[in-house]
């Protein structure tokens, strides 16, 4: 095949359609390889959100030295995060100010307030970067996917199980290099803690256990934030709402704490569900649960999440998928401590337990430092030889898949898939703790119909998503 100049290979790829996903891509092995980017090229990327998850993620791009940003699209020119998690200077100025330095020189980044203009003006970019709130997740990425840009989202992947059908069917008909924002699938640990589940450390695991302490940012809210408020023009909120239908801005919702509201968040199960259920769908091959009932502890209602969660799913054996009864703690709940645990060993803050036929295994955040114990206190597990492929780092093998590598790990297909699984247990604590019987196949609540307005939520003329 002739060599295609960068330029005339972005042109191609927007000049064939995929009619069954309706976005306008080529296959990759069309251009050669499995990449559009030859390795030897410069990989560039526009970012969209430019808040304090944005803000990590730039510069996490900038410590790559075959990458280049140039365009950035946020509706908010300065946010001051540094009283909140973030403790930085955000917003596009800020994150403009600090590419530019990074660059020096001459270079400039082009900005943007509606990354809509963004992707229309600056089609010679590679990639897209999506840092917003979860409620424009799926429609960045999707528009991303249908301009031709290989794409990085944050997690949760969508804010509803019908976005995450969509993005995964888009993604996977575009051959484009996908990661979700999951960075703790890149780890060592998880790969480890992976590893021993399926080398039977601990026998026929049947039960797994996963907590974490985060909860409501907001934590004595009762309900949607009353009384008058500026009305949000400079952070753009119509933006920032994008397809959820239009609810008036008040000053609680941002920065940050709009997680703890339904329509724009996911609460704590989704905000940490990506991260520390990923270990078990990872090492169980799970998919398709057959139920799912996820209870509030404190108060939660129609528009605002809880202060901590109980949840519990079930998974049958189903092809590669091994049966499990998945449990899910947060807002400082957490399981029974086992009775074969050390007394100088202590659950961690935030982790995981699995309990098997022949011991347990206790894992930190994401599936990190794993550890055996059995009931035998001078049995010792040996580990077993490594089979899964370590990660050159999260973003990095992002950059790499665009250039042709292997699939990044938390590619779309997968992340589309732990997405899925975790925004379930999602609807269910937004019905209050309701048991969903899955029908995974037709995407059902079995005899809950109050559940289809949540599985795919309805969105605002004009933002359509289809």
């Amino acid at each position: 095949m002739t060599a295609i100049s960068k330029t005339s290979r972005r042109k191609f790829i927007g000049g064939l359609t995929l009619a069954a996903a309706g976005i306008t891509i080529v296959p990759r092995h069309v251009l050669g390889g499995k990449g559009f980017i030859a390795p030897s090229d410069q990989v560039t990327v526009g970012l969209i959100g430019a808040g304090g998850k944005g803000r990590q993620n730039a510069s996490k791009l900038l410590e790559l030295d075959n990458v280049r940003i140039t365009a950035i699209a946020d509706p908010a020119a300065y946010w001051d995060l540094s009283g909140f998690y973030y403790k930085s200077k955000a917003g596009r100025g800020p994150v403009k100010e600090m590419i530019e330095a990074h660059y020096g020189g001459n270079f400039k980044l082009n900005e943007y307030h509606d990354f809509r203009e963004m992707l229309t003006k600056e089609s010679g970019i590679d990639a897209v970067m999506c840092s917003t709130p979860d409620n424009t997740h799926a429609y960045v990425t999707l528009n991303a996917l249908r301009a031709g840009k290989h794409v990085y989202c944050e997690k949760p992947l969508t804010h509803n199980v019908w976005e995450a059908r969509k993005v995964r069917e888009a993604a996977n008909a575009s051959g484009l290099a996908t990661q979700m924002g999951n960075s703790l699938h890149s780890n060592d640990g998880i790969r480890e803690t992976v590893e021993y589940l399926r080398d039977g450390a601990i026998g026929t695991v049947r039960e797994a256990h996963t907590w974490v302490p985060a909860t409501r940012w907001l934590p004595g809210l009762k309900g949607l934030p009353q009384g008058s408020s500026s009305n949000g023009d400079t952070i753009g909120w119509d933006l920032w709402l994008g397809p959820t239908p239009y609810m008036a801005y008040q000053e609680a919702y941002t920065p940050v704490a709009w997680r703890d509201f339904w329509a724009l968040g996911c609460g704590a199960l989704g905000d940490f569900g990506c991260h520390d259920l990923d270990p078990s769908v990872w090492a169980f091959n799970l998919h398709t649960p057959k139920s799912v009932e996820v209870h509030p502890a404190g108060y939660s209602d129609k528009n605002i999440a809880p202060y901590g969660e109980i949840g519990y799913y079930e998974f049958e054996k189903d092809g590669e998928q091994q049966a499990l009864k998945q449990y899910w703690y947060s807002g400082g709940l957490r399981p029974q401590r086992p009775e074969i645990l050390p007394a100088s060993a202590e659950l961690p803050a935030r982790g995981s337990l699995f309990i098997g036929k022949k011991g347990i295994l206790v894992v930190g955040a994401g599936g990190g430092n794993p550890k055996v114990y059995y009931p035998d206190t001078k049995k010792q597990y040996t580990p077993p030889k490594p089979t899964i492929r370590r990660s050159t780092g999260h973003f990095k093998e992002w950059i790499e898949a665009i250039q042709g590598g292997p699939a990044a790990g938390a590619h779309f297909d997968y992340g589309a898939k732990l997405t899925e699984i975790t925004l379930l247990g999602v609807v269910s604590l937004r019905l209050g703790g309701k048991k969903i019987n899955w029908d995974g196949k037709n995407m059902k609540a079995i005899g809950l119909p109050e559940a289809d307005p949540l599985l795919r939520e309805p969105v605002r003329e004009g933002w359509e998503m289809v």
